[in-house]
């Protein structure tokens, strides 16, 4: 239900008209191999072969141009009013899904915090023992996270290349997962 002045759809339609037709797919669709005898049809084939040739632009325009020879210029401006609001469709679509990932991850990380208040540590440089508190960086806080870089934390997590390491709230690669428990987790 586009509302548009007269002078707006015929000014469209020269803009159109003039970027439709270009002489290449013109001269593409009436040589083109197919039999059908249905003049759509070759060029729906031709759109085929120029977006395998690694044309679309030009195999747009051919596809605009069958549109246009069926159901003339109210089909082309219907399907491609129809394929904007599927683009845009999809783009909020796909923020909402990076949003939910991210808050997800947020999550995890947060669950991923010790239970205890406090953790005992061994410090091999000194021989004793170091008590550290959670929030000091004894396994309630990454490195990334206490340098400003939260963000790295929330991608690796959820791009799924790395894991929360339950045991000590640390960022792992999942490819050192076993590395991980066996000699670095703190906790175990």
């Amino acid at each position: 239900m586009d509302h548009r002045t007269e002078a707006e759809l015929t000014h469209m339609e020269m803009e159109t008209e003039t970027a439709v037709q270009p002489d290449e797919v013109v001269a593409n669709a009436t040589t083109s191999s197919s039999n059908h005898g249905n003049p759509v049809w070759d060029l729906l084939t031709l759109a085929r072969h120029l977006i395998n040739q690694g044309k679309p632009s030009q195999a747009l325009q051919a596809v605009v141009m069958a549109m246009r020879s069926e159901g003339g210029d109210e089909a082309v401006f219907r399907s491609l009013h129809r394929a904007r609001e599927l683009y845009q469709s999809r783009l909020r679509d796909n923020a909402a899904a990076d949003q939910l990932a991210s808050l997800f991850a947020e999550c995890a990380i947060a669950e991923a915090q010790p239970l205890k208040a406090e953790l005992v540590r061994p410090n091999y440089y000194e021989g004793e023992s170091l008590v550290v508190g959670a929030d000091d960086g004894g396994g309630g806080t990454s490195i990334l996270a206490e340098s400003g870089r939260m963000q790295i934390v929330l991608d690796a997590f959820s791009d799924g290349s790395s894991f929360i390491c339950l045991q000590c709230g640390g960022l792992v690669s999942n490819n050192r997962r076993d590395e991980h428990y066996a000699y670095w987790c703190c906790q175990i």
